[in-house]
């Protein structure tokens, strides 16, 4: 199924003109979106965020912990940040520079700040291995990182195997007001004992450098939207981590085509969003970050969505519009027992991404807060979005939504044919979320992006009446674990690298809570080797969500006539076998 800009379609072409079929998932927008954006509107991030400093000054932006900073407030910090960048540290544009932090106050600052000195953000998950970090701040060659001091002692194990030249530590509760953060900094360090023994020889502590800052003249910097504003690092079949380049008109554009998607629920300058999926995480970045803060609603930063208890008391702090999140979050929080004793009076929005919602979770979401759990499908690929139901569905309906304006989508079998209607193909997209391609990997951004434009994303879809798109299989293995990507190979790697390990392979298994886990099948070379020593060889090496949680022994595993092993036969059930 192939869809082309003029929406014709024509069951018998000639003179070699290829069959095309109207966008028909138009007819099913929500009234009043519009089926174009205006990808001219921003020049850079920047622009957006500085328009949303000036119009909401006074209003509230950010908050967590119980401190709140208003827009005015964040735009003075952000522009400290960033001449300390430039004049302190001397960063040239087009430097990257990686932020390893969760949801706290200091992340909006130093993301905003950097996108404004002219430099490229690399979003680093909080909870990499040594392996992990090494490889990404290696692979980007970022030389300037932004750090929660609670991992600070994962950076000293490989800094010197980088090209970190600089190093900017934050605490949990150094921009807390007083005397709530000196507190809260104690606690963590001396009673929780949650950092770890560390040592950074140079290293600048983040008020610091916003001190330093506020001392600095003014820059006077250029971003464009052609500059690449993040180094988005994703999977890839080959378990090599890649950094996905989105420019600023990347970003911006997938901005505008979402934020015109929610428009008809949300209000500019009167949205509550919670946020407590990880705004390293390309879903909160765009979803969150950027949309609700050109809406200049007031984003509450979740540090530890994990403790439900801590986050259910603190939404009822705020009168909450709007919250995004994975299906794992949505079914932690309506399993816990104060969740429906909030009020939901106020609630709007509730958008899921990430992995699959379930039709339980949707269900049971719609009868305790009377909101629609939307599902949303994206990639960090496409910054992310792609395709989103309509707000004003009444039910739950089992697809990913419509293609979002300014969007086109093919579908196509495996020999890169397209397909007919209700047919199952390859989802392939384009527009002007797409990546520019993958940092230093021409080869793989060749495989990835077609000459015509079209991303291929390993998703296997077919289109249902009205235009809604169906996810139907995976082409790649990866697995899926609570909205994040595991890729098999990087799984097996580490697992091979055990002496007693003979072979081993890698799948993913459906599980109520996550989605999906990971289970690894393997042949011992040690007979005396133990799941646990396994298990626990992965948690040195990996980070939690890829830690397998079921080990199975086998003898021998199946494999093709040239010795590849068959994953897609270990996805069968086998009788007779067991998890350890």
């Amino acid at each position: 199924m192939r869809i082309d800009p003029l929406g014709r379609y024509n069951e018998n072409p000639q003179d070699g003109a290829a069959a095309t079929m109207e966008k028909i998932w138009l007819d099913s927008y929500q009234h009043g979106v519009a089926h174009e954006i205006d990808v001219t509107a921003f020049t850079s991030i920047c622009d957006v965020f500085n328009r949303s400093v000036q119009r909401f000054h006074d209003r509230p932006a950010m908050a967590c912990m119980g401190t709140t900073l208003s827009y005015g407030e964040l735009g003075s910090e952000v522009a400290a940040f960033s001449r300390y960048l430039v004049h302190d540290l001397g960063l040239a544009r087009g430097d990257r520079v990686a932020v390893m932090m969760p949801n706290l106050l200091q992340y909006p600052i130093a993301v905003f700040g950097i996108l404004a000195a002219g430099l490229t953000v690399v979003n680093v998950n909080p909870l990499y291995t040594p392996r992990e970090l090494e490889h990404q701040l290696e692979d980007s060659g970022a030389c300037a990182i932004v750090i929660l001091e609670n991992f600070a002692a994962v950076l000293q194990e490989v800094i010197a195997h980088t090209q970190i030249k600089h190093v900017i530590v934050a605490s949990i509760g150094e921009m807390l007001r007083f005397p709530r953060g000196p507190i809260v900094d104690f606690v963590i360090r001396k009673v929780k004992k949650m950092v770890p023994p560390w040592s950074l020889p140079g290293h600048t502590r983040f008020r610091t450098a916003l001190a330093a800052g506020r001392r600095r003249p003014e820059l006077q910097i250029d971003v464009t939207r052609e500059d690449i504003a993040f180094l988005q690092y994703t999977g890839g079949t080959t378990g090599v981590s890649k950094g996905a380049m989105l420019l600023h008109s990347n970003i911006i554009a997938n901005m505008l085509q979402a934020g015109e998607w929610v428009r008809p629920v949300v209000h500019e300058g009167g949205e509550v969003i919670v946020t407590a999926l990880p705004l390293y995480h390309i879903f909160s970045l765009t979803a969150n970050l950027m949309i609700f803060t050109e809406l200049g609603a007031l984003n509450v930063l979740i540090p530890n969505p994990r403790d439900i208890a801590g986050f259910i008391k603190e939404m009822r702090n705020y009168p909450v519009t709007a919250i995004t999140g994975v299906n794992t979050l949505f079914n932690a929080l309506l399993n816990h027992p104060d969740f429906a004793a909030l009020d939901f009076s106020t609630w709007r929005l509730a958008l899921g991404g990430g992995m699959a919602v379930q039709g339980a979770v949707a269900e049971r979401w719609k009868a305790v807060t009377g909101t629609t759990l939307v599902e949303a499908y994206g990639l960090t690929e496409t910054s992310p979005a792609a395709c989103i139901n309509p707000l004003n569905l009444s039910d739950y309906n089992g697809s990913i939504g419509l293609p979002i304006p300014s969007t086109d989508i093919v579908l196509r079998d495996s020999n890169g044919h397209e397909v007919g209607p209700g047919e199952s193909g390859e989802l392939c997209i384009r527009g002007p979320q797409v990546m520019k391609g993958y940092w230093n990997r021409p080869d793989e951004t060749a495989r990835a992006i077609g000459p015509d434009g079209f991303l291929s994303t390993g998703d296997m879809a077919t289109m249902l009446p009205g235009g809604f798109i169906k996810l139907v299989d995976r082409k790649k293995d990866m697995i899926l674990v609570s909205g994040f990507n595991v890729y098999p190979n990087e799984v097996e790697d580490v697992v091979a690298s055990l002496p007693g390990v003979m072979e081993v392979a890698c799948i993913g298994v459906a599980d109520d809570k996550s989605g999906e886990i990971v289970k690894i099948f393997v042949v011992r070379k040690d007979p005396a080797l133990t799941a646990d020593a396994i298990i626990a060889h992965c948690r040195h090496n990996l980070t939690g969500y890829k830690i397998p949680k079921q080990v199975e022994f086998r003898d021998e595993l199946p494999k093709t006539n040239v010795g590849k092993i068959l994953r897609r036969a270990l996805r069968e059930p086998q009788a007779g076998h067991h998890p350890a």
